[in-house]
C-alpha cells in the first residue's frame, strides 16, 4: 500500500490516474493505493457476491455489487469488495456514471493480508462507513476463516458477533437470508 502524507486528495484526482488495475481509494483526503488482491481474496468476494446475488434474484429485494465504486464526497472516495443495497435504495443513490454516491444497506470487506490494509478495513473504513449511514459492514477473513459483523447501534458500526465456520450467517437486513460461513471461504 502506498499512501500520500500531507497532500490532500479529492475525488478529480482520480480521474489523472492510469487504468492499470491498482485501487485508488480516498479516505479523509488520504490518498490509498494497494495492488491487485490475492486469488483467494478474490474468490471469497465472488463467493459472497454469488450468494446474496441468488438470495436476491429469489426475493427481488435489492441487488448486490463487486468493487462498486462509493463516491461518499470529494475527499471520501472507496471501492468496497461487495455491497448489497435494498432497490429503493440503490434509486437513490445511484448516479448516472454507475457510482453509488451514498450508502448501501451492507458493505462487505474480505481482508487482505497486509497489515496496514488490515487496519485500514478494520478501523479507517468501519468509522467512514459508520459516518456515511452504512447499516451493516461485514468483515471476511479467509486466513482465520472468520466473519466479523457489526451492525449500525445509536449512529455507530458496533461488533455484533464474530462467525466461525460452522456458524450460519444471517441479517436483519436481508429476510430469511443464511448462509453456512464455510461455504463463503471454500
Amino acid at each position: 500500500m502506498i499512501t500520500s502524507e500531507g497532500i490532500v486528495w479529492n475525488v478529480a484526482d482520480l480521474e489523472l490516474f492510469p487504468e492499470d488495475g491498482k485501487r485508488y481509494e480516498i479516505i479523509n483526503g488520504e490518498l490509498f493505493v494497494t495492488r491487485a488482491p490475492h486469488w483467494k481474496h478474490q474468490e471469497v468476494s465472488g463467493n459472497v457476491y454469488s450468494v446474496l446475488k441468488d438470495w436476491s434474484r429469489k426475493t427481488g429485494l435489492g441487488r448486490s455489487a463487486v468493487a462498486p465504486g462509493i463516491i461518499f464526497s470529494a475527499t471520501d472516495s472507496v471501492i468496497p469488495d461487495v455491497v448489497w443495497a435494498s432497490n429503493q435504495r440503490l434509486e437513490e443513490c445511484l448516479d448516472q456514471s454507475g457510482h453509488l454516491t451514498d450508502a448501501p444497506e451492507l458493505v462487505i470487506e474480505v481482508l487482505s493480508k497486509g497489515a496496514k490494509d488490515k487496519q485500514r478495513d478494520l478501523e479507517l473504513k468501519r468509522k467512514l462507513y459508520s459516518s456515511q449511514g452504512v447499516q451493516e459492514y461485514w468483515i471476511l477473513d479467509y486466513q482465520q476463516q472468520q466473519i466479523k459483523i457489526y451492525r449500525r447501534e445509536q449512529a455507530v458500526l458496533e461488533l455484533t458477533v464474530t462467525l466461525l465456520p460452522k456458524d450460519t450467517l444471517t441479517s436483519p437486513l436481508l429476510p430469511e437470508f443464511s448462509c453456512v460461513v464455510r461455504e463463503l471461504f471454500i
